[in-house]
Order: structure tokens, then sequence, then C-alpha cells
């Protein structure tokens, strides 16, 4: 019999706008190619109707309630998960490892709190085909210091990125990942260089 694929790894990075997320995933795509590993590297909303609908929303061409955004993040994260061409079910089985940038704790975080986050909760976790990561890393970072990063070259900005409502969602972000701890997830000090984020990362991962 040929020999059975070993399933990857599925790993979300996670942070208010501005926690350096992309940067960070880049580097530890890199690093684990170089290790020779296969890496399927995708983010949420996707690129699909669901997800095209979504970033309307975030950029404020389109104005939805915080359910109305809570309901179509997780029909997308269905969709992203399993979709038979391109879901992360499908690397995953292929021995690929799925790094995700954003994933259900950001839906839990940001219309969480802003929507009765136990019906926001129940729709994503409650879900069989949603899949739970193997590790979630989340970027912690101010608000001020966020807004900071956001204004730099920036003219256009989404509905989530103000001060208040960072501050919130990143209060809320804490609660919902203190909640989970049957997951594994690492909260790590965003403020600090890149590399020493990245050195923290990769210890993490391997």
């Amino acid at each position: 019999m040929p020999k059975e694929t070993a399933r990857g790894r599925f790993i979300v990075f996670e942070g208010i706008d501005g926690a350096g997320k992309t940067t960070q995933i880049e580097l530890l795509e890199d690093y684990l190619r170089g290790k020779g590993r296969t890496v399927f590297r995708t983010a949420e909303p996707t690129d699909g109707v669901t997800g095209k609908m979504l970033r309307e929303a975030l950029a404020g061409k389109v104005l939805r309630t915080a359910c109305e955004l809570a309901a179509l993040f997780t029909l997308d994260r269905v969709t992203h998960n399993q979709d038979p061409e391109n879901g992360i079910e499908r690397h995953l089985r292929e021995g690929a490892d799925v790094i995700c940038d954003r994933y259900y704790y950001s839906t839990l975080a940001y219309q969480g709190s802003e929507t009765d986050l136990s019906w926001v909760r129940g729709m994503n976790l409650g879900c069989p085909e949603i899949r739970r990561p193997d590790l979630c890393i989340f970027l912690d970072l101010s608000p001020e210091e966020s807004m900071e990063r956001i204004r730099r070259g920036r003219t256009n900005f989404e509905i989530y990125e103000t001060r208040d409502r960072l501050e919130r969602v990143r209060e809320q972000f804490h609660r919902v990942l203190a909640q989970l701890p049957q997951e594994n997830i690492r909260i790590l000090n965003a403020a600090r260089s890149v590399d020493e984020i990245q050195s923290d990362i990769r210890k993490l991962v391997d």
C-alpha cells in the first residue's frame, strides 16, 4: 500500500489591525519552506463571493449590521475550510502547513464586541465544518501603536480602524482567548522588533 501523507499543521495569526501579521506570516512561510515543508498561505475574508461582500462592507462601501457581518464571516469560513479545490482541509490532508491570517477569533472579537457573543461563538465553535487550529498566535499591540502603524502611508481606513473600536476589540480578544483554554493559543508582544517576534514564533512552531 502507498504510504499515507502526514497531515499538515494549521497555524492561525490574530491581532488587531497593524499588529504585523502579514510580515510575520511571510517570514514564517520562508522559514518553513527552507526546512522543506510545503506551505499554503491564506487569509480571511477570502477571495470568494462571500469574502468580496465582506471586503466591501469593511471598506465602508456597503452598510451591514454586526449580525450580518458575523453570519457572512462564518459562511465564508465554512467555504474556506471545505472548498474541494483550494480549501484548508484539502491542503492539510495533502500534507501542507496552512498559515491563515485571521480566523474565527477575529469574528468573536470584532463582531462579538458589537452583538451577542454567545450567538457568534455558537455559529463558529459549534460548526462541524470549521476546523480548530493546531496553533493560534495572537500578536498583541496597544490601540495607540496600532493607529500609528495604520496611518503610515495610508489615506483610506476600514470601518474598525478607529482608536475606540480597536481598544474595544483588543479587550474583547483577550476575553475571548481566555475563554478557550482547550485551544493552543499563544500571546506575543507585538511592540518588539520584527526579529524578536519571529524568533519566538519559530520556537512555538518547532
